[in-house]
């Protein structure tokens, strides 16, 4: 486990510390775990764009228009 120090505003660096302390818990693992959490979203994001992006289209056109939205 690395250590880092981090700079912040007043008002965020309060947030924290309220926010730790509701949750029991110390500012660094507050952060640590926030971060970690954004970490694990924006990788679960990339993973799905590159599935679709690399997904076969099966719904290409064979020349033909597609149905407008009147049609049913």
């Amino acid at each position: 486990m690395k250590n880092v120090t981090v700079s912040m505003d007043d008002a965020v660096a309060e947030w924290s510390r309220l926010e730790a302390a509701r949750r029991n818990t110390s500012v660094s693992r507050l952060l640590g775990e926030l971060l970690a959490e954004k970490m694990q979203h924006d990788d679960a994001y990339e993973r799905a764009l590159q599935d679709w992006l690399h997904r076969e289209r099966s719904w290409s056109s064979d020349g033909q228009p597609y149905p407008g939205r009147g049609v049913l």
